[in-house]
């Protein structure tokens, strides 16, 4: 299994949009690319290339080259990234889960304000957690928008 090494590309904070698609991410970002004139941010990431977590079962094998993430600059320094919703989990796009505002804070305190403040009165939140790639969660917020938190340490 390949180790995903995801980083932060500088100190600062940022906020990117992340987008969700229903098996065609890939065919959609080579689009965005050509359109931007623009290069991904490293390479895209396959689901086969992150081990299920603990007590899942093994992703079927039309699910394994589905695209776990990609980054694409867009225009004045917003990226936007991309994953594929996988049907075998139960995911279905729809309208109000296709998009969602991803900050990237400074700090861990700073992001455990963020989500703290957003998550009041939120639903289907999944709560800060640290992840492989870094402290990650995420909340669809009392108004129906759709947060996620990723804060990354320096090294």
């Amino acid at each position: 299994m390949n180790t995903i090494n995801f980083k932060k590309i500088d100190a600062m904070a940022r906020v990117s949009i992340y987008l969700n698609f229903q098996g065609n991410t890939e065919e959609a970002f080579n689009f965005y690319k050509s359109v931007f004139k623009t290069e991904f941010i490293g390479p895209i990431y396959r689901m086969k290339d992150m081990s299920p977590p603990e007590g899942m079962p093994p992703l079927p094998e039309n699910e394994q080259n589905a695209v776990m993430h990609v980054c694409l600059p867009i225009l004045g320094g917003t990226n936007i990234m991309g994953t594929d919703m996988l049907e075998s989990m139960g995911h279905k796009r729809t309208i109000g889960n296709n998009t969602t505002i991803n900050l990237e804070p400074d700090s861990k305190v700073e992001t455990d304000r963020l989500y703290n403040a957003l998550s009041e009165g939120a639903t289907e939140c999944a709560p800060m957690s640290q992840q492989m790639w870094g402290y990650w969660g995420c909340c669809l917020d009392k108004f129906g928008i759709r947060w996620m938190f990723n804060y990354t340490e320096q090294r």
